[in-house]
């Protein structure tokens, strides 16, 4: 038997389009409010704001993060929110403010521990730097003995209170080679000085990239290689204007036959405080570390001269001073900016003149001949120097106020030496004298 259908009520003829229409928004709620058409415009619409999507998110990636806007959004939101605590007191309420929270997370990390998908500002950027640091925030001065040192030290004192930053300078005069772990324990005492900072000490070349640790930017001050040695030779013996009872203290084992050595027989018989590698001196300054730095030759000369074009913001030669610490204010503002004033000042010229060597006199001119064959590296090097120096001069544009050297070793170029013979005339040997005289200069 057949059922009729007609006669139900989903199917019945007596129903109305209003009847069926109250029956669907009842049956499908809200989702009938939707227009299920789009039109062009709608359809243009939907597909900019998925062209802009996909924009920003490159944008995203390519700049390592989101644009500031969206960062200081959710940081009102996210942070903000959460760190502006109430508790419930005994006699009332206490508020606790976000940058207080924030120090606290920073001053305590393990106090916090987000949940697993949890993120906060502080835990993707880290907590906000306290002051800007000037660039290069670190220097290192591994100053070359007999250089003017003490003269430079002497001014970053007075610098250092002036412009507040951290000046180090080390005690330690005679340990320049160390070893592996005596490296790298320096370097990280080096890297834990609170920056801005400026650490000085006579130390051979340190490599901080060898070990992964941040490097620092060098300086140094170099000067003539024999000049330097004669400075050196009758401070070790005499000291300076402080007075000489200081350096017998200093250097209380050195019996009087040695202190009292005259440097033409120390340099013509060959002793070993005047020869090679005693002599060897400035280059391992800039070699570094390695064993074979010690070693005279073309290696640790080129060695030299390739770390000082990498690794030295600027070498400057002592004989022309001022212009080296012009060149340092330029460069290095936030250290250097006044100090030529200094140097120039009545006062300064009071405790720089006590830096002199006394007794300090010039060897023959055969001596002078020994000697300066010895230290031909050096010289190279010395030359070196003095070029790059002359040339950033030349591009910063500097007008040199001081004069070059007014010596010429012409009379050193031939290395044969010759005995010469005895002289009739005193007065021919005070020429000889001053003619020596006339290429070592001393400050």
């Amino acid at each position: 038997m057949m059922k009729n259908f007609s006669s139900s009520p989903l199917h019945s003829n007596n129903q109305t389009p209003n009847h069926i229409r109250e029956r669907n928004i009842r049956k499908y709620g809200l989702l009938s409010a939707i227009p299920l058409r789009l039109s062009l415009r709608g359809y243009g619409f939907c597909m900019a704001t998925l062209f802009l999507f996909c924009f920003g998110s490159l944008f995203y990636q390519l700049n390592g993060g989101p644009p500031k806007i969206l960062l200081d959004i959710r940081q009102y939101l996210g942070v903000y929110g959460k760190n502006h605590w109430s508790v419930k007191l005994a006699t009332g309420r206490l508020f606790i403010h976000k940058d207080r929270v924030a120090r606290h997370l920073v001053s305590c990390p393990h106090v916090h521990k987000p949940r697993q998908g949890e993120s906060t500002y502080l835990d993707d950027h880290g907590p906000p730097a306290p002051r800007v640091l000037p660039f290069p925030s670190q220097v290192v001065y591994n100053r070359v003995g007999k250089c003017g040192s003490r003269t430079v030290v002497i001014l970053l004192r007075l610098l250092a209170e002036k412009h507040q930053f951290n000046l180090v300078s080390s005690d330690i005069h005679n340990k320049t080679r160390l070893t592996k772990h005596e490296q790298v324990d320096l370097m990280k005492n080096i890297s834990n000085i609170p920056q801005p900072f400026l650490y000085t000490r006579h130390v051979h070349f340190l490599n901080f990239t060898r070990f992964r640790i941040e490097e620092p930017v060098y300086i140094n001050i170099i000067r003539d290689p024999i000049n330097r040695f004669l400075s050196n030779y009758f401070f070790r013996r005499f000291g300076d204007w402080r007075g000489e009872q200081n350096h017998l203290i200093r250097t209380p084992g050195m019996k009087d036959d040695e202190r009292y050595l005259d440097i033409n027989v120390c340099i013509l018989e060959n002793y070993p405080e005047c020869s090679n590698p005693r002599v060897f001196y400035i280059i391992p300054y800039f070699c570094g570390q390695h064993p074979q730095c010690r070693e005279p030759g073309v290696w640790a000369l080129e060695r030299a001269k390739q770390n000082v074009l990498e690794n030295y913001l600027l070498v400057g030669i002592l004989e022309e001073l001022e212009d080296v610490l012009l060149l340092l204010e330029r460069l290095l503002p936030h250290y250097f900016t006044g100090v030529l004033n200094i140097y120039k000042s009545p006062d300064y010229r009071k405790m720089g003149n006590m830096t002199g060597t006394v007794r300090k006199h010039t060897p023959t001119l055969e001596a002078l001949q020994v000697l300066y064959h010895r230290m031909r590296y050096e010289y190279e090097f010395y030359n070196f120097i003095r070029d790059q120096f002359h040339l950033m001069k030349k591009k910063i544009g500097l007008k040199s106020g001081s004069h070059p050297s007014v010596y010429s070793p012409a009379f050193l170029r031939e290395l044969a030496l010759r005995t010469p013979e005895p002289l009739d005339e005193d007065e021919d040997l005070d020429t000889d004298l001053e003619d020596a005289n006339s290429w070592l200069v001393h400050p």
